[in-house]
This record gives C-alpha cells, structure tokens and sequence, in this order.
C-alpha cells in the first residue's frame, strides 16, 4: 500500500502528537490532585458512615486510610484480624466497604486519561464508574446494618496524621516522581495500540471480521467488530489499552459515542479476572493467609462485576 505523507500525518500523525500531549498534561494535572490529598476531607467525614453500617473504629480508621492507601488500610485490617480485634465477617465487610475510597484515591488520574484519550465521553464513562462505586457501597452500608451486632459508644478515630496535605512544593516534587514512572508505561501502550488500530482500520480488517460474524456468528451481530477487538483488549487489564484502541476509531467515526461508552463499560466488566491476575492477587497474598486473601478477593471482584453489569444494563436501556 502507498501512502499519501500529507494525508498519513493528518490521519495518523497529528492526531496522535496531539493524544500524547493531552494524556501527559491530563497525567500531570490528575498526578498533581493525587499528591495534594484532595481527598483528605472526605476521609474526615466518613465516620458517620461506617458507623451506619455498624463497623468498629478499626474498620472506620481503615475505611479512611483507604483513601491514601489502599495497602496501608488492608494491612491494618489483616493486623486487627490477626490480634482477634474483628472476626471474619467483619474484615470482609471492611474489604468491601474499602473499595470507594480505594477507587476515588485514583480517580482523577483515571479521569485525566480517558477524558484526554476519547474527549468528553469520559464524563459517562467515569460517571457510571462512579455511580457502580457508590452502589457498591450502599450495598455494603445496608448489609452491614443488617447482619453486624450493634457498636458500642465511642468515636471512630481517623488516624490521618501520616497524611497531612502536603505543601505545593512538596506535592509537586511528589507528582513529578509518580508522573515520570507512569508516563512511560502509559505511552509506551498507547503509541503502538493507537498506531496498530489506525493501521488494522485502513486496512479492511474489520470490514472482514464484519463479513465473517454476519456469515458465522450472527448471535454477535449486535457488536460492531471494532468493538469486540477493543474489548478483547481492555480485558488484558489495561484501561490505557482500550482507550488507545477505541480513539482512531472515534476519530474516523466508525462507532457511535454511545457504542463507544458501552464498549468501556463491557470491556471494564471482563477485565475483572486479569485485574485480579496482576494488581490484586500479589499484594492480598502478602497481607492475608492464602486461603483468606482468595475470598476476599472472590467477594470484592463479584461485587464490583455486579454492580457493572446493573450500571451497564441501565445505560442500555436509556441509551440504545
């Protein structure tokens, strides 16, 4: 195949200088947020919360450092567990219960990507994230109210000092730190997926794969097949992945911005078992027992797929 210099730059070249200077202004700004602590309130007035669900000041001073730490608040966690301070029924509804603060800790990085990477439907996708998060955590909220013995008086400490708002000075040398390793994993994957996609649709290969659902698979006909590609990518994990496959796609408009939006949410659903591979298993299993780390991690990715497939099943229904 020939290629046209001047149309192959504003096809591929432009677009793709201009994706990485907003995923690393995104990157930076989102990175510059993490480190100022912005969350820091919201820790403070969590107590009311836990105390709702009917959870000790362990799980309360837990649930708060979530906010910082996931880490941090999971060893806390198996520490009280281990000195018979909860039970198990109650470390399981903390590990649950940690899962909002522990997804609002990297919010705005993950907003600051997919909203440089595919523009203003960021603000869907991110917000049905954020409404999963928030059903997950009512869910979590009311059966702690329903199966947890009544707490005694007392306050929920929080146990915050550690992390105290850093000065401008002080988050930005910490942004820069965290920046520096993270621009290089998220651009050494968007580059090539972005270049690979782009080359894959002037190629004709998704006319083809078209072809061959419509003639064999027709109970997939439903998907377009740019779709099942980007999805069979985004579930190795990688969200970057998947937005840098579904960008040049957008940007020729070979799918609705509704397809797009549901294909991160399908994509979100069916990467739980490789997330869980790679970023949840190695740190679990160094906190908790073998067999106690594999339910925890079990019930957390079975309530976070649920609650995917009830905010996806809702955006079917209002939007197609």
């Amino acid at each position: 195949m020939e290629w046209d210099l001047v149309a192959l730059w504003h096809g591929l070249g432009w677009p793709l200088v201009r994706l990485c200077f907003f995923v690393a202004l995104g990157l930076l700004v989102g990175t510059l947020i993490e480190a100022l602590n912005w969350v820091r309130f919201v820790a403070v007035l969590a107590a009311p919360l836990t105390r709702t669900a009917r959870l000790t000041d362990v799980s309360g001073a837990a649930f708060s450092m979530a906010f910082f730490s996931g880490v941090s608040a999971n060893t806390m966690l198996a520490e009280a567990h281990a000195r018979g301070q909860i039970g198990d029924r109650e470390l399981l509804f903390s590990n649950l219960f940690n899962s909002m603060p522990t997804f609002f800790l990297h919010l705005p990085t993950m907003y600051a990507i997919t909203r440089s990477l595919v523009g203003e439907l960021a603000n869907a996708y991110v917000g049905l994230a954020v409404l999963a998060a928030v059903l997950r955590t009512g869910a979590v909220v009311l059966a702690g109210r329903l199966f947890n013995p009544p707490l005694a008086d007392g306050c929920i400490p929080c146990r915050l000092d550690e992390y105290k708002p850093l000065s401008v000075r002080q988050a930005l040398g910490r942004a820069l730190a965290r920046f520096s390793q993270r621009i290089r994993r998220i651009l050494g994957i968007t580059v090539p997926v972005y270049v690979l996609f782009f080359l894959l649709q002037e190629w004709g290969l998704f006319t083809a794969i078209e072809r061959f659902m419509t003639a064999h698979l027709a109970f997939l006909s439903w998907l377009p097949p740019q779709v099942v590609s980007v999805i069979a990518l985004q579930s190795t994990g990688e969200l970057a992945a998947g937005l840098s496959a579904l960008r040049p796609l957008l940007d020729q408009g070979a799918i609705a911005p509704n397809m797009a939006v549901l294909t991160l949410l399908l994509g979100n659903v069916l990467s739980s078992p490789m997330r869980t591979i790679r970023h949840q298993y190695p740190y679990y299993a160094g906190i908790f027992p073998q067999r106690l780390a594999v339910k925890l991690i079990v019930a957390s990715q079975t309530l976070r797929v649920v609650s995917m497939i009830l905010v996806t099943a809702g955006y079917v229904l209002l939007a197609f």
